[in-house]
């Protein structure tokens, strides 16, 4: 009796050992994934296209790696897609990501880009409410207590910027959609990523996302064809740099850690991608926004440690 309780305590203690490495590499893949997207905006302010035709073109010039990836990797322990029933769930993250940036690009032209913004990274708030609400999911404390310094965070970093008022009201409105948007797409990743490998779940969806944004893009009149050779390498860089690898990285650490928290350690991606626009752009960044992103840091790992 001993020996098979000593047995089955070993066995408990391999399986938590395993589960901890796994939490702990999607942690890692959670946080270069929104390095890897804090770039997106270093690359839009580049693009020689409108900001929807570049949009439309990081999916598209994606599509093969994430197709090629898709067929080297086989079916392995996950399902593949087969059948209308699997091809409409695999739709309902990539109409999720093609509100999330049409409506973010949209909403930069009715308000300022801070506001768009920072409204934008609200998805956290979201994503706990639709838990709570869908799944009857609980919040420690120290989670909510994290989740709250993270968002006053990423308003300091921003605040410099910010331009509150009744003029911006319909694009600040059209803001925090995006972040509605985003965070539907962040929970039907985490759902999916259960059921299909992240190169399947990126690549379907992603056929559905660039089909949604096409028209877009062709109703709101911007030119879908870029001028230069550098304007086509900045597309490139974008989809496979930014979505390929970031948005990949992503969805892979969401089949491992809980949504609420995922969604907060995003938040990492504003503070990042302002210190990336002051090194790369010249952009100001002063002591008051960097205490911000120090705030948003320290407010993830409160909402870490605060994690069930």
């Amino acid at each position: 009796m001993t020996a098979n309780s000593d047995a089955t305590n070993e066995a408990t203690g391999a399986i938590a050992r395993a589960t901890a490495r796994r939490q702990r590499l999607a942690l890692a893949a959670l946080l270069a994934g929104a390095l890897s997207i804090a770039f997106a905006p270093i690359f839009v302010r580049l693009s020689e296209l409108g900001p929807t035709a570049t949009a439309f073109w990081r999916l598209t010039f994606a599509l093969p790696a994430l197709f090629a990836w898709m067929r080297l990797e086989g079916g392995g322990a996950y399902a593949r897609p087969a059948g209308w029933a699997d091809y409409l769930r695999l739709s309902v993250p990539g109409l999720f990501f093609a509100g999330d940036l049409a409506v973010w690009h949209w909403s930069i032209h009715y308000t300022s880009v801070a506001n768009a913004t920072l409204l934008a990274n609200f998805a956290p708030i979201f994503v706990a409410l639709a838990s709570w609400l869908l799944w009857g999911e609980r919040f420690t404390r120290t989670f909510l207590g994290g989740l709250a310094l993270a968002i006053a965070g990423a308003a300091v970093l921003m605040s410099r910027s910010l331009n509150l008022g009744l003029d911006t009201l319909f694009g600040d409105a059209l803001g925090l959609l995006t972040a509605a948007f985003y965070a539907g797409y962040i929970l039907s990743v985490g759902k999916l990523r259960a059921r299909f490998s992240t190169a399947a779940l990126m690549a379907w969806s992603g056929v559905v996302t660039a089909l949604a944004l096409l028209p877009v893009a062709l109703l709101s009149g911007e030119g879908l064809i870029a001028g230069t050779a550098w304007g086509w390498g900045i597309l490139l860089a974008l989809a496979l740099f930014s979505h390929a690898g970031g948005q990949s990285l992503i969805a892979y650490a969401l089949a491992h850690l809980p949504a609420t928290f995922s969604s907060v350690s995003l938040l990492v991606q504003p503070a990042a991608a302002a210190v990336l626009a002051w090194l790369l752009l010249g952009e100001a960044l002063g002591p008051f926004q960097a205490l911000g992103a120090l705030v948003v840091l320290a407010g993830i790992f409160l909402a870490r440690r605060g994690s069930r």
